[in-house]
């Protein structure tokens, strides 16, 4: 949203510093204000969930925006924390009577604060903008109040530790287990591998040899059963 300080008279912009300056030196109760040097029209405020109320324990960001005819007309407010309520439009946009048709140029910010603070007590099911939790409000208080206190929880309270995004680690948690059958998985890395014996092994060479030895004694036979027949031709 473009910045209306251009827009507004110095007197204005006078009035609206001062105001702001007073605001953050002495806050209302529950309320932090976070005015910006740069951008005056635009306050930013985070309001305590009222104790009692479903928003207890919650903190909700919250801006006022003001128009260029400020202060004839009055401030927009949104809520920058997601919340569940009658009177908190899906985009963050609050409706409530003090920044419309009750508004009135001397009422000031605080008033406007306070009024917002108060909403969150005292929600108006009457001027709902949402419908949903106007008609649970209505018809059914204890689904209204989980729905907004489950809200709550989600959106305007601290994560557990701020964890839940970091990535895991590879070596948490349990580590799948090694296949049992499997000796070269159910040993370490650092294992030596298991011998495997070869059919080429010691006992192969032995019966190389064998075999090598009975061709040589069969050789000789045959060629002595030769010269023995030559011997009987001459004979004769």
């Amino acid at each position: 949203m473009n910045s209306n300080v251009e827009n507004l008279p110095p007197h204005v912009l006078r009035l609206v510093y001062k105001e702001v300056s007073a605001l953050a030196a002495d806050p209302p109760e529950g309320i932090k204000i976070y005015p910006s040097e740069e951008d005056i029209t635009e306050l930013h405020t985070a309001i305590e969930g009222p104790e009692g109320t479903p928003f207890a324990g919650g903190v909700f960001r919250m801006r006022l925006v003001l128009g260029k005819d400020f202060p004839a007309v009055p401030p927009k407010g949104y809520f920058l924390t997601k919340i569940f309520h009658p009177n908190v439009g899906h985009k963050g946009e609050i409706c409530v009577n003090v920044l419309k048709r009750d508004w009135k140029a001397e009422l000031g910010l605080r008033h406007v604060l306070l009024t917002i603070k108060c909403l969150l007590i005292h929600p108006n099911p009457e001027s709902a903008l949402n419908e949903e939790a106007g008609r649970l409000l209505l018809e059914d208080y204890a689904e209204y109040e989980s729905r907004a206190r489950l809200l709550t929880e989600i959106h305007a309270m601290g994560g557990p530790g701020g964890t839940s995004g970091a990535p895991q680690d590879p070596n948490d948690g349990p580590q799948p287990k090694k296949h049992a059958g499997d000796p070269t998985k159910r040993a370490g890395p650092s294992a030596a591998p298991v011998p495997v014996a070869l059919g080429n092994g010691a006992n192969g060479a032995s019966t190389t040899s064998s075999n090598s030895s009975s061709s040589s004694s069969s050789n000789n036979v045959a060629g002595k059963k030769k010269a023995d027949k030559k011997r009987a031709l001459r004979r004769l």
